[in-house]
C-alpha cells in the first residue's frame, strides 16, 4: 500500500481549511487526514495525507501543492486512521539511505516506551520515494506523524532522561537532518465513517 502526502498553499479565501474539506468529501481516493498549521507552517498550509494516489485540484483554493510518495514501515497499518484531537506532529528526517533500516528499527524500539510514558501516540513512520537529488546525496527521507495530546506532552516527551529519548539518540546519531511542523487534524476518515 502507497500513501500521497500533499501539502497545499491554499488561496486566501474565508475558511480555507473548512473549504478544503468541504471539497476533499468528493475526492477519489481515500483521504486518511486533513491537517492545518499550529506551529513550523504558514496559516494558508494544508498537509493531506491519501491512502493511494490523491489529487489536490480545487481551483480557486489551491494556489500550490507538492506531492510525496510514501510507503509506511512499522506502522500505520493498512485500515489505521488518525484520531480526533490533540496535535499532530509531521516529522521529517534525512539520514543516510544504508541506515535507514536501522532508523526504522530504533523507531520501532523507541516507540513501546515513549507510547507507555507520554499521552502520545505513533501514527506512522514512512519512507519518502527517493528524489534525484536524493539519490545523488545519499540519502533516504522519512516522514513520522505523531498524535501528542497537547504541545505539554511533546515538550515533556524531550526528556533525555527518559528510556526513549535514550534510544532515539541513537537514532539521532543516524540522522543528517530533522525539521518538523504541529499541527490539527481537521478531517480524517474516521470523521466521515461516524457521520
Amino acid at each position: 500500500m502507497t500513501y500521497d502526502y500533499r501539502v497545499a498553499t491554499l488561496a486566501r479565501v474565508p475558511t480555507p481549511h473548512q473549504a478544503l474539506a468541504t471539497h476533499l468529501r468528493g475526492a477519489s481516493a481515500e483521504v486518511v487526514g486533513q491537517f492545518a498549521p499550529q506551529l513550523g507552517w504558514a496559516n494558508n498550509q494544508a498537509a493531506v495525507l491519501f491512502r493511494g494516489e490523491g489529487v489536490l485540484d480545487a481551483p480557486g483554493l489551491v494556489v500550490d501543492v507538492t506531492s510525496e510518495s510514501l510507503t509506511p514501515t512499522l506502522r500505520p497499518a493498512d485500515d489505521a486512521l488518525p484520531q480526533s484531537g490533540g496535535i499532530y506532529v509531521h516529522r521529517w528526517f534525512e539520514v543516510d539511505a544504508d541506515a535507514a533500516d536501522a532508523f526504522v528499527e530504533l523507531s520501532g524500539q523507541g516507540w513501546k516506551r515513549f507510547e507507555a510514558q507520554f499521552a502520545a501516540q505513533i501514527f506512522g513512520l514512512f519512507r519518502a520515494a527517493p528524489s534525484p537529488a536524493d539519490a545523488a546525496a545519499g540519502v533516504q527521507r522519512l516522514l513520522l506523524i505523531t498524535r501528542y495530546a497537547d504541545h505539554g506532552v511533546w515538550e515533556a516527551s524531550r526528556d533525555p532522561t527518559s528510556e526513549a529519548m535514550q534510544i532515539f539518540a541513537r537514532r539521532q546519531q543516524l540522522t543528517r537532518r530533522t525539521w518538523a511542523a504541529s499541527t490539527l487534524l481537521v478531517r480524517s476518515a474516521q470523521q466521515e465513517i461516524q457521520r
